[in-house]
């Protein structure tokens, strides 16, 4: 596995567990708002922020009886061609596993699922599907493969969440309309304000929406999705 950074404590990312946070190196999106573009950038990787894959499973040795699971993200961590192995080595320490993904892996998604390999999955919906080349980078976003993630999430048995970074100049109450409409009903729903972290791949184009905004695209999407919350809190 490539890794590229770890976080040893977060009680943000694993929902209701306190958990530590592994980066996987590499991604097939090139949104330019990414905010760990030297995860993603071919050549950006900082060899100071790399972590061997035996370093980490030695700090989870440590951590036993301290952490009750891991989130693997990235980078796409579907993109790594051993992530069932990786994941098997860490459930064999005892730890839950929490995944993060584009959604743009179905067949190794429902594979890891079917498996019963992973206690959470956390996919991003970037955009309404129409919308989703210049929000991922891609000039032929596989909204496809997109799609059927989304279907194999919703019959996978297992808790999981959607959720969408909110951006001020590519999102609109239009976007949020269309992403009602595509995952209508679902329990766990997340509008997640952008943050700057200094390290996007398209520096100084990007902002935050106004409190004003994030209300009423919560209020627009709500009618599909009644309880979609902003990250950090539910809305009412």
């Amino acid at each position: 596995m490539e890794l590229g950074g770890l976080q040893k404590l977060t009680l943000l990312d694993y929902p209701e567990h306190v958990a530590c946070t592994v980066f996987t190196v590499g991604c097939n999106f090139r949104c330019p708002f990414c905010h760990n573009s030297s995860l993603v950038l071919p050549g950006k990787v900082h060899e100071e922020g790399t972590v061997k894959e035996e370093e980490f499973f030695k700090f989870l040795d440590k951590r036993q009886g301290l952490l009750e699971g891991v989130a693997i993200t990235g980078g796409e961590p579907l993109l790594q061609p051993d992530i069932k192995e990786f994941i098997k080595k860490i459930r064999a320490k005892g730890y839950l596993v929490k995944l993060d993904t584009n959604g743009s892996f179905p067949d190794r998604l429902k594979e890891i699922l079917d498996e019963r390999l992973v206690d959470y999955v956390a996919m991003d919906i970037k955009s309404n599907l129409e919308a989703y080349g210049p929000v991922c980078g891609l000039k032929d976003p596989p909204v496809d493969r997109l799609q059927r993630s989304i279907e194999i999430l919703r019959s996978a048995g297992i808790p999981y969440e959607f959720r969408t970074t909110v951006i001020d100049e590519l999102h609109d109450e239009d976007v949020f309309e269309k992403i009602g409409e595509l995952i209508e009903g679902e329990e766990r729903y997340f509008l997640q304000r952008f943050e700057d972290s200094g390290e996007l791949i398209e520096e100084d184009r990007f902002h935050a929406p106004s409190e004003e905004k994030l209300m009423k695209l919560l209020e627009i999407v709500r009618k599909k999705v009644p309880k979609a919350q902003i990250r950090g809190g539910e809305i009412l």
